[in-house]
């Protein structure tokens, strides 16, 4: 398996920890700490090395950061969290905040005394980040300190150490640009802004720009590295030798000099007396924008070069991704298949996902394109479970899927040519009309987004509402975006594109994004159903006057018909359903081999009565 089902969380550990930093604050002059689910580089996905947030309060989701004051402890989440806070933290120590409305900055504005004094590690915080804090502190009197050391790795006894893990070389065929000509644009665009040269701190901007996949955290194949890109002469690569092979590192010779991390500050200090820096203030920690000024130089702040050629897609990537989706298709139609073979209320949470898994190792093997991994731990929640919209299946919390429940399952792959992410909810027995009513409103507004055409300068922001509407009208809503960016065998969750409120990227045709709308009733069901979509070039209409952008779909699937009320869609709703299921079944029954599933298929796949 890719995924452990141990139970990570401990929240019993969690008040001493905290009386433990706490008795570390009068040492460093500070009233208070934050401790972000972040590493030194920035990275959703961290090792485990870097889970200091999970170690001190027990919270394991994705997004979110620790308050700790004298008196207090906030540990701030999005909507996606807040039911697995309640149960993954103390109540008697912790309390939750809300990271989107008052973030840590807002509710220091508010809540901080005067004169607050705010510990940070300025390796786990960015420049953006900091101003933030800096000016909300300003407004209480207060101000930030940079302790010299991070006091939770002080008392983390047993923190792991840094991965090694092996860095690959992601070849031509599959990335469709050499890293000499990916090389050559970003220097341009050094030269262009007349610098000396630009400093890569993404990982993922790192392993796309050089053409190499890694294995140091989990289920994203980028590796643990930083870049210097100069305007003139072969960049600096600055990756930990004991990753690369003799054939890696004789590929990375070619275009780059491969150095210890141990030299990367003294290299650029070296860089900075030849010019400005660019510097990403959204990516880059702020202690590398400090060392900067400490040598002398010059940080010129722009967006991260790779940041949209990655996102952009070209022709090779996103043919490999529609074949990495059609053979992902056919194992997820075998695992539902095989579901809907085993009696109600026989199979638990984590042999669903077992299942899943293996179906994927199956057809994998069938079509010679190994599953490479999962591209993020999948969410298998059954009944109540899947009101918790990043729920994590344990040994503790496994459940039966019972009649008269839905099921959601929520996963997605790593392969060569491709990364994909899909969920899909389905039925366990007949279920009660109000969860068919709700699951054919987000149906809606998932088929309002596929079906969207827009004008060139659409942002993420201005197509989100199209998926909420239907939601909306009857009284209810999801408390996350309606997708993120997806890379090319890379971070299943990437940026600058997204369709959220947040979201004013520009849509460009390439990007590749989820579809994902759902609706959620703590206690009783969760909803979503996620097809991943990229923006492409429109048909022309006889009349129009301006060019449109559209979304093709690259995910191919049933969506439960036992589960939609043909009566609350439209014709066009319908006819795009019916079209949908149809090339389904044209696309996959071909990568089927048993009779058995494609029957299931064309059952599964017929027209909405």
């Amino acid at each position: 398996m890719f995924q452990s089902f141990e139970t990570k969380s401990a929240p019993q550990f969690g008040p001493e920890r905290v009386r433990t930093l706490r008795s570390r604050f009068a040492d460093l002059g500070i009233d208070g700490f934050l401790v972000p689910r972040a590493d030194e580089y920035q990275g959703e996905y961290v090792p485990a090395s870097a889970e200091r947030l999970s170690w001190l309060t027990g919270f394991t989701g994705s997004a979110g950061i620790a308050l700790i004051t004298r008196s207090q402890a906030v540990v701030f989440v999005d909507g996606r969290y807040t039911t697995q806070l309640k149960e993954q933290v103390d109540g008697s120590v912790f309390t939750g905040g809300d990271l989107v409305n008052e973030p840590p900055h807002l509710w220091l504005s508010h809540n901080g005394s005067k004169g607050f004094r705010l510990g940070i590690d300025p390796w786990l915080h960015t420049t953006a980040e900091v101003r933030r804090l800096e000016k909300a502190l300003a407004e209480i009197g207060g101000s930030l300190v940079f302790v010299p050391s991070n006091p939770v790795d002080a008392i983390w006894s047993d923190r792991p150490a840094e991965p090694m893990g092996a860095v690959a070389i992601h070849k031509a065929e599959h990335a469709g640009t050499l890293a000499s000509e990916k090389i050559a644009g970003i220097s341009a665009q050094v030269k262009e802004r007349g610098a000396a040269a630009v400093l890569i701190t993404d990982p993922s901007s790192v392993a796309w720009i050089f053409n190499i996949r890694g294995n140091d955290v989990p289920h994203t194949p980028h590796p643990l590295a930083r870049a210097i890109v100069p305007a003139e002469g072969k960049p600096e690569l600055f990756l930990d030798a004991r990753k690369t092979n003799i054939e890696t590192r004789a590929y990375l010779a070619q275009i780059s000099e491969q150095r210890p991390p141990e030299e990367f500050s003294a290299r650029l200090a070296v860089f900075a007396k030849r010019g400005p820096i660019l510097l990403d203030p959204d990516l880059a920690p702020l202690a590398l924008g400090v060392a900067i000024h400490d040598a002398g130089g010059k940080v010129i702040e722009a967006s991260d070069p790779a940041k949209l050629p990655r996102a952009c897609k070209n022709r090779t990537e996103l043919d490999g991704a529609a074949k990495a989706h059609l053979q992902d298709g056919a194992a997820v139609v075998e695992f539902l298949y095989w579901l809907d073979q085993q009696p109600t209320g026989s199979v638990r949470e984590i042999q669903t996902v077992h299942a899943l898994e293996g179906a994927r190792v199956r057809v994998g093997e069938r079509m010679q394109n190994p599953l490479k991994d999962i591209s993020f731990d999948t969410i298998s929640g059954a009944g109540e479970h899947a009101a918790i919209m990043h729920y994590r299946v344990t040994t503790e919390t496994d459940r039966l899927l019972n009649e008269g429940e839905l099921f959601l399952i929520d996963s997605g792959a790593q392969y060569i040519n491709g990364t994909t992410d899909i969920t899909r909810t389905v039925a366990i027995g007949e279920v009660p009309e109000d969860r068919k009513r709700f699951f054919t409103l987000v149906l809606k507004g998932m088929i309002a987004i596929s079906t969207a055409r827009f004008p060139k300068g659409t942002r993420g922001c201005d197509l989100d509402p199209l998926a909420r509407i239907a939601l909306w009208k009857a009284g209810g809503d999801f408390a996350h975006g309606t997708g993120h960016g997806v890379g090319s065998f890379l971070s299943v969750h990437e940026g600058p594109q997204r369709i959220s409120r947040l979201s004013t990227q520009e849509l460009l045709p390439g990007m590749m994004l989820s579809n994902e709308p759902g609706y959620y009733r703590p206690g009783h069901y969760g909803i979503r159903i996620e097809n991943l979509i990229h923006v492409k070039d429109a048909e022309e209409v006889a009349g129009g006057d301006m060019p449109m952008l559209a979304f093709e779909t690259l995910t191919w699937c049933p969506i439960d018909r036992r589960l939609i009320l043909p009566e609350l869609m439209t014709a066009e709703e319908r006819e795009w359903l019916d079209a949908y299921h149809a090339k389904t079944r044209e696309k996959l029954t071909p990568l089927i081999e048993d009779a058995a599933v494609r029957d299931w298929l064309v059952r599964a796949t017929e027209p909405l009565a």
